[in-house]
């Protein structure tokens, strides 16, 4: 049965034959005995010859690849093959065979070395993003990589997947309203197949919660999102968010805006986390002016005018489906799945606890500033659109 669809050369598909396969089943056993642990986040001393056999197999693989060096089969290969060795890299990482705190550089020498060939010549970071497991995530027969068969990971994948989709189909009918203007009668179906897609984030977010497993998702999905070294710098976790959907939904709507320094900083930090292709969306957008502007800014010449009073009506309506996703991804998702089991371990065992790096205090106040700021929300400590919402709404009465 064929593994890919790309013809990848014969080193290529053997080291994807693998990740697919008996990289799934060493991980999965592992997993099974950490599970079987007093304390489930101990991982130290436990599993040590399934790690080795990892570890070993693994660079088997990897070594004819870097021998054989750029085979030129173009961006999709060389990404599909950093995501590869990426993955491996991050379950060295989840297993501990490599902890960045205790080293100078990576032991994972020969992965590093072809991980930061292939970031380097395709313009992304040098270890496997979030694109790698969803939206460039090849399926065979129904069956996509992954780390493990925990039926939690697939769970996740699944619906963070179908949320990203639905994010970019938001920011598509928004950025297509700019060239044609808020008054253009297409303008509405444009703002009515935006509110659709943010309803489908919303949909998929609840039926993650609904289906996702807490304690499998926290102690054996959330590990593998772990910073590591490649060569001699630590590089943060795959981040759900790495892809300029959700950022071009916020800047389009103007509830988040490139010229606040703490946003700046958050698409500066995720370019290189992105494909290529979401790097020069996004970078395009941060030029353009938002729809929230536009609207402001038409009030007083046009506020009584029927497709105003449409239209608006319209904008808002998007505004609140962004901000209700926003609350769900906070309130459910990151208190529910990470705040509230972190709360349970160990002070010793925190350390390193979220993917992007920073401690998890940190985090979460990041998190609850961002929803705020695309929920319009009243506060006078952060740069927040409720007054323009707050305008617009009374415009409308």
């Amino acid at each position: 049965m064929p593994t890919n669809r790309r013809g990848e050369p014969q080193n290529a598909q053997a080291f994807d034959d693998w990740i697919r396969n008996r990289f799934v089943t060493l991980n999965s056993q592992l997993e099974r005995l950490y599970r079987e642990q007093a304390q489930r986040e101990n991982v130290a001393n436990v599993g040590e010859t399934l790690k080795q056999t990892l570890v070993t197999e693994g660079r088997a693989l990897i070594l004819p690849l870097l021998e054989e060096g750029n085979t030129d089969q173009g961006f999709e290969s060389g990404f599909d093959l950093l995501g590869n060795v990426g993955l491996y890299m991050a379950a060295c990482r989840r297993h501990e065979v490599t902890l960045p705190d205790r080293e100078h550089k990576s032991p994972l020498v020969e992965a590093s070395a072809l991980a930061m060939h292939l970031g380097a010549s395709l313009g992304v970071t040098p270890r496997f993003a979030t694109s790698h497991l969803s939206t460039h995530n090849f399926a065979i027969n129904g069956v996509y990589k992954r780390f493990t068969n925990l039926k939690a990971e697939q769970v996740f994948l699944d619906y963070n997947t179908r949320g990203i989709f639905a994010y970019k189909r938001a920011a598509d009918a928004l950025s297509r309203i700019l060239p044609i203007g808020i008054s253009h009668p297409a303008a509405a179906d444009l703002l009515s197949d935006a509110k659709h897609a943010l309803a489908s984030v919303s949909a998929a977010n609840q039926a993650l919660f609904n289906e996702l497993n807490i304690d499998d998702f926290f102690f054996a999905v959330r590990p593998y999102y772990k910073p590591f070294k490649v060569g001699f710098h630590t590089y943060r976790g795959a981040n759900a968010g790495d892809f300029a959907g959700i950022n071009e939904v916020d800047m389009l709507l103007g509830v988040c805006q490139a010229n606040d320094p703490a946003y700046s900083q958050q698409l500066v930090d995720k370019f290189l986390y992105m494909m290529p292709e979401d790097q020069r969306r996004l970078r395009d957008c941060m030029r353009k002016p938002s729809l929230m502007d536009d609207f402001i800014a038409s009030i007083d010449s046009a506020g009584d005018a029927p497709w105003f009073k449409r239209h608006a009506a319209l904008f808002i309506d998007v505004c609140a489906a962004h901000g209700q996703t926003a609350v769900e991804h906070h309130d459910q998702l990151v208190q529910r799945f990470i705040a509230h089991p972190s709360a349970q371990l160990p002070a010793q065992s925190l350390t390193h606890i979220t993917a992007s790096g920073p401690p998890l205090p940190a985090l979460l106040a990041g998190l609850e500033k961002l929803r705020d700021q695309r929920c319009a929300a009243d506060r006078d400590d952060i740069v927040t659109r409720y007054a323009d919402m707050q305008r617009l709404k009374a415009a409308l009465h």
